[in-house]
């Protein structure tokens, strides 16, 4: 495979996911790997069948959130969801009621992994958050004596993860590892993050209206559209500031 783009952390935000496309079929890419995290979000029903609609061959993994709301499709809850704070609840059960039991089905296919020969690059595993669990935390201050183990056990050349919503390129021993940032839900600059593979690796962002967007965004039923729409779209909050919290809660 040639070129891939590699979007993540999506999280129902149609406008961005739109805009970013536009931009990676002008690439003109073999293929898309969607990280893990279509969900929750605001329009969790319009990005999934989005995404299903698209003339690019796409692979899909599963993020915590994707499990999450699959969980409450499926009638079950998890210890995540048992002791979280009800604001982090409502949007994976709100998300869980807007879509079907096709989507059932659909969510419940998604690998935790996905491995991609691409020239010029190597071997590439793409997970969510590490190669083990799809809800760990790093960051570009993880130590490398504690990422090395769980990298090289991947026996890629290049681990491409998500979940942190912020882009790193880093070396782990032998390993490169990046990670895609986020498309519907960045921290740092307002936009939409994602990643080029092929033949080198291009850490990318996409501007969009962010106001048409947050527009959209608040014309929907969904339970935190406001938050979502100033939070996430508008006014994303500050790399620095999440570095700081992602560091001090990620993997020792």
């Amino acid at each position: 495979m040639k070129r891939v783009a590699a979007l993540y952390d999506i999280h129902g935000n149609l406008p961005a996911l739109e805009a970013v496309m536009d931009e990676v079929r002008r690439e003109r890419v073999d293929a898309v790997v969607v990280g893990g995290d279509v969900f929750p979000g605001p329009m969790p029903r319009e990005t999934v069948r989005f995404l299903s609609s698209l003339k690019i061959p796409t692979i899909f993994i599963c993020g915590n959130g994707d499990r999450e709301v699959l969980a409450q499709l499926q009638g079950v809850e998890t210890s995540w969801f048992q002791k979280a704070r009800e604001e982090w609840r409502v949007p994976v059960r709100w998300t869980a009621e807007q879509l079907s039991v096709q989507d059932v089905e659909t969510i419940a296919g998604w690998p935790l992994t996905a491995k991609l020969e691409i020239g010029g690059i190597g071997h590439v595993l793409f997970c969510h958050a590490t190669p083990r669990d799809d809800n760990e935390i790093f960051t570009s201050l993880t130590p490398e004596s504690v990422l090395l183990p769980i990298m090289e056990a991947s026996g890629a050349d290049v681990v491409v993860c998500g979940h942190t919503h912020m882009q790193i390129d880093r070396k782990v021993g032998n390993v490169r590892v990046v990670n895609a940032g986020s498309v519907g839900m960045p921290f740092g600059a307002a936009g939409a993050d994602w990643l080029l593979l092929g033949p080198g690796i291009e850490l990318r962002h996409t501007t969009y209206n962010l106001e048409k967007a947050a527009t959209r965004v608040r014309g929907t039923s969904y339970p935190q559209a406001e938050d979502f729409a100033e939070k996430n779209i508008l006014h994303p909050p500050a790399a620095e500031t999440m570095l700081d919290l992602f560091t001090k809660a990620g993997l020792k």
